[in-house]
Formats: structure tokens, C-alpha cells, sequence
């Protein structure tokens, strides 16, 4: 009996604008490789106007799922069929699942980035400060929280935004937080235990933009985190080094929300330590 031949490959990818700098797909289909999935991860430039089409073409074309990132993670809900209860109450999708005829939006970025810190201390009873108040900052900050965070101070230079997702820490997640909107320098205060820039200061190419926060106040008993993947080794990164801070790179964030998206789509447990390899060696 001869063996029935297939090269129907299944379809995955990343909508954003800019994209061409996002590494995900390196990581990505080095873990379809490695499990034996005939997959693909494509990442496409989709213009803000051109969401709408490129959902449509993604169900057209018979995609498994796809990532949301910057400018879309707010705008494609309206695209969708419902959310998960991460993606509801963060009102932000980074991650959509075809469920049967369904097509679901889903939050990682908050629940990777708690896997990423979980490796260097526990949220619970921590005083964060985060930079940004945009779909990455809502997402970590809302998983801070449900993880037991005990205060988050959101430094924002929009009052809008910030005084938004400020209201959504309170009221929806019942958790301590307070905005600082400001467009100076900002100081950590003494107590504080994780540092966060959650916006996209420091994103290729603008890589010598700097986080607009104090260097010098940063302590060797803090956590610093950026989620900046693209280049790794951002200016915040080298000053929470130089200050003897624990530091998360983008690109542990990166690659647990990619083995959570993998996992929605597939089903399988990707290998961690394969996709971090993969992305070492482009950065290398």
C-alpha cells in the first residue's frame, strides 16, 4: 500500500506593524522542527486599516491561529468570536485560537512573563513599578496580580491611558495600584522588588532609546525586566547589570508566551531550552 502523500502545511504567523524586526518566527518553527510538525509561522506586515482583511484571509486561508502584537492587540477583538478569561479582563489579545468554527482570543504575554520572573523570585507580596500602560503592560500587570502581587505603580506619560489601566488594577483585579504620568525621569523608590519596561523603548531599530528612569536608583536587590526581544541586550538591561540587579531578558518573556501559544495551537508541550537556542544563535 503506498503512503498518502500531504503538503498541505498547517498555518501560523504574527500580524503587526513594524514586524520585520519580531524574532518569534525563529523560535517558533525551530520547535515545529524539533516535534515533527509539519507547521509554518509566517510574520506578516498588516497595516492598522488592513486588520479587518487580514482576519478575514486568516480564516479564508485555513490558519490553526495566529499572534496579535503592536498596533493590533486591542483592535482585532472586535475581529473575534469571544476571549479567553485572561484576554477578557486584560482587554488585549496577543495569541488567536481556531476552536472548531471559533475563533478565540487569548492572552500569553502576561502569563509568560510570570513564568519568566518565577524563575528568579515569587510575584507574591512584591512591589512592582511598571513602564507602559499598553497591551504588554496590561497584560503582566494583570497576571502580576492574580499571582499575589501587593502594589503596582504603572508610569505611563499618557494620564488617559495609564489612569485606564490603573482603574482595571482596582477595580476588576483588586489589587493596590497607583499611576505616575510624567515625562521626566523617574526614580525608583526604596522597596521596591521588580522593575518593568513593558513598552517599546529600546525596540530595533531605535536601540539606543532609553527607558526614561533614574539609573542610578536601581538596587542590587531588584529584579529588572524588559520585554524588549529585539536586540536582547537593551540599555535598561546593561544598567540593571552594572547596578547588580537579577535580569530578564525579552527574550525569556518571548519564549514562554511562544510554548503557551504553541500549546494552544498544537496541543504539545514545545521545548523551552530549543526555541531560547534558536533565538541565542541569530543574536549571537
Amino acid at each position: 500500500m503506498s503512503r498518502e502523500l500531504n503538503f498541505k502545511q498547517e498555518l501560523t504567523g504574527a500580524f503587526g506593524d513594524p514586524i520585520s524586526e519580531n524574532p518569534t518566527q525563529v523560535m517558533i518553527e525551530a520547535a515545529y522542527r524539533h516535534h515533527g510538525l509539519d507547521w509554518r509561522y509566517l510574520t506578516i506586515e498588516v497595516k492598522r486599516g488592513d486588520l479587518a482583511a487580514a482576519v478575514s484571509g486568516a480564516k479564508a486561508m485555513g490558519f490553526r491561529g495566529f499572534n496579535c502584537t503592536i498596533p493590533h492587540k486591542v483592535a482585532v477583538i472586535e475581529h473575534l468570536d469571544g476571549l479567553g478569561e485572561s484576554a477578557r479582563l486584560m482587554g488585549a489579545v496577543n495569541c488567536v485560537v481556531r476552536r472548531g468554527s471559533e475563533w478565540i482570543g487569548e492572552n500569553t504575554d502576561g502569563k509568560g512573563f510570570v513564568d519568566s520572573l518565577g524563575t528568579l523570585t515569587n510575584p507574591r507580596g512584591k512591589k512592582v513599578v511598571i513602564f507602559g500602560a499598553g497591551g504588554a503592560a496590561r497584560a503582566i500587570s494583570v497576571e502580576l496580580a492574580l499571582a499575589g502581587a501587593s502594589h503596582l505603580t504603572i508610569v505611563n506619560r499618557s494620564p488617559s491611558r495609564g489612569e485606564e489601566l490603573v482603574r482595571l488594577l482596582r477595580e476588576d483585579v483588586r489589587v493596590a495600584a497607583d499611576l505616575v504620568a510624567s515625562h521626566q525621569e523617574y526614580t525608583i523608590p526604596d522597596g521596591t522588588d521588580v522593575v518593568i519596561n513593558a513598552t517599546s523603548i529600546g525596540l530595533f531599530p531605535d536601540i539606543h532609546a532609553r527607558v526614561p528612569l533614574n539609573a542610578g536608583s536601581l538596587k542590587s536587590g531588584m529584579v529588572v525586566a524588559d520585554v524588549i526581544p529585539n536586540p536582547p541586550i537593551t540599555p535598561l538591561v546593561r544598567d540593571a547589570r552594572r547596578a547588580g540587579c537579577q535580569v530578564i531578558d525579552g527574550l525569556g518573556m518571548l519564549v514562554n508566551q511562544g510554548v503557551l501559544g504553541i500549546q494552544y495551537w498544537t496541543g504539545i508541550q514545545a521545548d523551552p531550552v530549543v526555541m531560547r537556542q534558536a533565538l541565542e544563535k541569530v543574536f549571537s
